[in-house]
């Protein structure tokens, strides 16, 4: 049997609370509503202290506190039917059978996942009495299957979209993810004359480090300097690994004396030494290109330009520190 902790975790996995309208939901409640031949169905989730219901036919309320809800999915693993309320010491006065809506018929079958838990129920009602046949028990409980299928579908749309949009070894934004916030940042801007700024960015003896230590060793530093830029980027600012070891960042509403001083962090955190799974330390500098819209840009790919412009010379001057450092020693 699941902990209650266990399935409030469960519920939350699939991120269904609170959430808009959903066409299947709809229709779920709707078929209920058929099935039973009643006014009133409803497809509810069961939160902490609430019910939480996400779509419903003959309903006005989105949310019920869980002490004057009818559900009993919590403890229930088949449907549960009770054709005359007010017949039932258990619920003949329950806020809903003695008030408002005055309740007389309620059925409801648990939507449970592959573990067990109750995520909540998909349950129909009437201010009359009703019988209620085998025939439309297992219908109802088949609806609470299509549900937790629609809460899987969902699920698994979400991961999917996650996956196209991160990068597989970093776990940091894609430049397909990286390129479509650039757009929308721009169009921002264009419209409402905001700031914001790309950072284009670049390691400097990378290719020294897999030269020495191997592919595994460049896959380490990659993932540590992905997790050192994502702890100084703001929240709300999209990092991304754009190809092997290069970065970039765009900075919303960030003026670019803002980026300038994110850059100096940026550098100061990755230039730290990393220590690699194998107990060998090693140590990276980044490049770090600038570039921040104004009325003069026109688009997308003249920022970017600038911002690989920027990035190119500082390459250089770091090189020349490079070999100054190198020959000096």
């Amino acid at each position: 049997m699941s902990t209650e902790t266990e399935r409030l975790a469960a519920v939350r996995a699939h991120e269904i609370l609170d959430t808009a309208p959903e066409a299947e939901f709809e229709a779920l409640a709707s078929l209920a509503a058929q099935v039973a031949g009643v006014p009133l169905a409803w497809v509810a989730f069961m939160g902490e202290d609430r019910l939480w219901c996400k779509s419903s036919v003959g309903l006005g309320d989105s949310e019920w506190h869980q002490g004057l809800s009818l559900e009993t999915a919590g403890d229930a693993h088949e449907a549960l039917v009770c054709e005359d309320l007010k017949g039932d010491a258990r619920f003949e006065h329950h806020p809903w059978v003695a008030g408002e809506p005055g309740l007389r018929f309620y059925a409801g079958a648990p939507i449970r996942d592959a573990q067990g838990h109750a995520l909540g129920t998909v349950a129909v009602g009437d201010v009359l009495p009703q019988a209620f046949t085998d025939g439309q028990k297992a219908a109802l409980q088949d609806l609470a299957t299509l549900a937790l299928a629609v809460l899987d579908g969902r699920q698994r749309a979400r991961q999917l979209s996650h996956l196209a949009k991160t990068d597989h070894l970093t776990g940091v934004a894609n430049r397909a993810q990286f390129d479509l916030a650039l757009d929308v940042e721009m169009r921002h801007s264009m419209r409402a004359g905001e700031p914001f700024t790309v950072l284009c960015m670049d390691l400097d003896g990378f290719k020294e480090i897999v030269d020495g230590f191997g592919h595994a060793a460049g896959d380490a530093v990659l993932c540590e300097v992905s997790r050192r830029l994502n702890q100084q980027v703001r929240l709300g600012d999209v990092l991304a690994r754009l190809g092997s070891d290069e970065f970039g960042v765009v900075m919303r509403h960030g003026a670019k004396d803002s980026a300038e001083v994110l850059a100096k962090r940026i550098v100061r955190s990755v230039c730290q030494p990393i220590t690699l799974p194998t107990g060998d330390t090693v140590g990276v500098g980044i490049s770090v290109g600038i570039a921040a819209y104004n009325d003069s840009v026109e688009s997308v790919r003249s920022l970017l330009a600038q911002a690989d412009q920027a990035l190119y010379d500082a390459k250089k001057q770091n090189e020349r520190r490079w070999k100054m450092f190198v020959g000096g020693r």
